[in-house]
């Protein structure tokens, strides 16, 4: 059954089973999800399940509703993808079985159902779309000079560590620190100013 996550400043403060056909988000007590915070609608977006498919829908709301990064009026959520709301994170999941994985964009000639496949995917910027296998010990990304991160697999996952620029690498919104922080499938890395996605099967 599919189900969001909903955070803030890197805290989970709710889990939601997604099992009616509309799930509605806002600031006011009745919606299914109460958001109480100013920058969030009184009635600000829903959640429409089809199948076992689901679409969110800004209903008009003040600040607006974000997918990873890119404003929407209505779209079909992604296992992974994060929707934004005020400050909060709302990550949409919704696991399929292994071997559906396979027939993913740009895992062709992988095995996606093999331990540990994990990857990259560019979400804004010139690169979007872009995903990049991590098959290393540690794959650094970014601009020397500008931002660069780095990405080390270790026997029990993958972290994130911040190694150069003045603005910090950020994780689901909240800054990298001294020390590496460990990565789980779906979360959003911000570096400079691109947003990617950290994929892991």
């Amino acid at each position: 059954m599919p189900k969001v996550i909903i955070s803030t400043d890197g805290v989970v403060v709710k889990e939601v089973q997604l099992s009616k056909d509309r799930t509605t988000l806002g600031r006011r007590p009745y919606n299914d999800v109460v958001i109480d915070n100013l920058a969030v609608s009184g009635e600000h977006a829903v959640l429409q399940m089809t199948g076992n498919e689901v679409y969110i829908e800004d209903l008009n709301s003040t600040n607006g509703t974000f997918v990873n990064g890119s404003g929407i009026k209505k779209q079909l959520l992604h296992n992974g993808d994060v929707v934004e709301i005020g400050k909060y994170y709302i990550q949409y999941v919704n696991e399929v079985p292994q071997h559906a994985a396979v027939g993913l964009t740009g895992l062709a000639g992988i095995d996606a159902t093999s331990a540990g496949t994990a990857l990259i995917r560019v979400m804004s910027g010139s690169a979007a779309g872009r995903e990049v296998v991590l098959l290393k010990v540690v794959t650094t990304i970014g601009k020397p000079g500008i931002a660069v991160a780095a990405i080390t697999k270790r026997p029990h996952g993958f972290v994130l560590a911040h190694v150069e620029g003045v603005k910090r690498t950020k994780l689901n919104g909240a800054p990298v620190g001294e020390e590496p922080m460990a990565m789980k499938n779906g979360d959003m890395i911000e570096l400079a100013d691109t947003q990617m996605q950290f994929v892991h099967y």
